[in-house]
């Protein structure tokens, strides 16, 4: 066990501390919003002689410098970089093995959480005195960012290492929607139990697992939060930085809750093209009149579905921004491929995994209207909700 620093047994009134927020009420909140990076007055004191390690990609940036830059520049001591999905620089496509290495730019050892192993093994943390999460996610359950992150937590709890999180907006975060994940489907593309659409910050969300007891044992981290300022869960929040190699754009971010889910059937939602998850399409659909015909993209998509065939579809690009989860994309193309259901849904069992439940796909094969559907989660989003109300930091309104 590793014996803990002044600064760690400091911590949870740092934690306290870093929690007010600087902003007063929302008639006078200034723009724009600062995200936890983009505030060092609040954390840099705290790193300072510190041996730190980093979860860190390509969208931890302090304004236009990328977060280990600056902090080096700060005198901050860097010890090593840990890799999640995507990679450090966000150049390796969906699910691709991640390895450890070295950061080419800075020269820092760089340890894969990702492909192998997903919590940081002890020889890794045991001479940190803090580790610092600061990764931008998308607010949906099946985004494995979060998924890393209680991974992280508990390697924390369980070697005594404090863990600081920069918090960021979330582009989804002004609504909650889709089916609870239930235990029996937990994996590494559903951990907890929250809706697909929980509507909350990596902040709040580690907030709510130490809180929840949802570590192994009911242990809990260390956690200090440092939120974003200004920042209201209704805020339009545009990401500056696409968050991985398939989210090029916010459409694509507002749609990746409700097109996510064709990953477990044979409709492609664009992969292989320079509009991933802005298109629904299948070799067999006859209805639609967009075509488009899936590449391999290196670093993005190297083994697309249907690649080399041309697909016929419907193109999204149009729709506004803002568009909210929706279970009418899934149910009209579960008619429009001319396959059987057990043909459609070809990897039922991941479908299931990502949808957190086996009834999703049980009530579209029997039928069911989206409507119907959505009455069986009205309760579950209901106890959710007053759930997660200790753990949020940011008005709703």
């Amino acid at each position: 066990m590793k014996a803990f620093s002044l600064r760690a047994l400091l911590s949870p009134l740092v934690a306290v501390l870093c929690l007010l927020p600087l902003s007063g009420c929302s008639e006078d909140r200034p723009e724009p919003v600062l995200t936890g990076a983009e505030q060092p007055e609040r954390y840099l004191p705290l790193l300072k002689a510190q041996r730190v390690g980093l979860v860190v990609n390509q969208t931890s940036r302090v304004g236009q410098q990328h977060l280990v830059d600056f902090l080096r520049d700060e005198g901050v001591d860097i010890a090593r970089i840990f890799a999640l999905e995507h990679g450090i620089r966000g150049n390796v496509e969906n699910g691709g093995k991640v390895d450890d290495g070295v950061d080419g730019p800075t020269g820092l050892p760089i340890v894969s959480l990702y492909g192998g192993q997903y919590a940081p093994p002890e020889a890794s943390v045991e001479d940190l005195d803090w580790l610092l999460f600061d990764i931008q996610d998308v607010g949906v359950r099946f985004y494995t960012y979060i998924s890393s992150l209680h991974y992280l937590m508990q390697a924390c709890a369980d070697y005594g290492l404090p863990l600081m999180v920069l918090d960021r907006p979330n582009p989804n975060g002004d609504y909650i929607d889709g089916p609870v994940l239930e235990p029996e489907f937990r994996s590494f593309v559903g951990m907890h139990p929250i809706p697909l659409v929980h509507g909350m910050t990596v902040g709040e969300l580690a907030q709510m697992i130490n809180g929840e007891g949802w570590l192994d044992e009911g242990a809990r981290c260390e956690l200090t939060v440092v939120p974003a300022t200004n920042y209201h869960k209704s805020d339009v929040y545009s990401l500056p930085v696409k968050p991985s190699p398939n989210l090029p754009n916010d459409l694509s971010i507002r749609l990746y809750p409700s097109l996510a889910l064709f990953e477990g059937t044979t409709v492609s939602i664009g992969r292989g093209t320079e509009f991933p998850f802005q298109t629904i399409g299948h070799p067999g659909d006859k209805q639609g009149e967009f075509e488009f015909t899936p590449q391999p993209i290196a670093g993005a998509s190297e083994n697309p579905k249907h690649r080399g065939s041309v697909v016929t579809g419907d193109d999204l690009r149009m729709l506004d921004n803002q568009p909210r989860f929706s279970l009418q994309y899934l149910i009209d193309w579960s008619g429009r491929t001319g396959e059987s259901s057990e043909e459609f849904f070809s990897r039922s069992a991941f479908f299931d995994k990502l949808a957190g439940t086996d009834r999703l796909r049980k009530a579209i094969v029997a039928g069911q209207d989206e409507e119907e559907i959505r009455r069986s989660w009205e309760t579950q989003h209901q106890q959710f909700r007053e759930r997660r109300q200790p753990y949020l930091l940011y008005p709703e309104g």
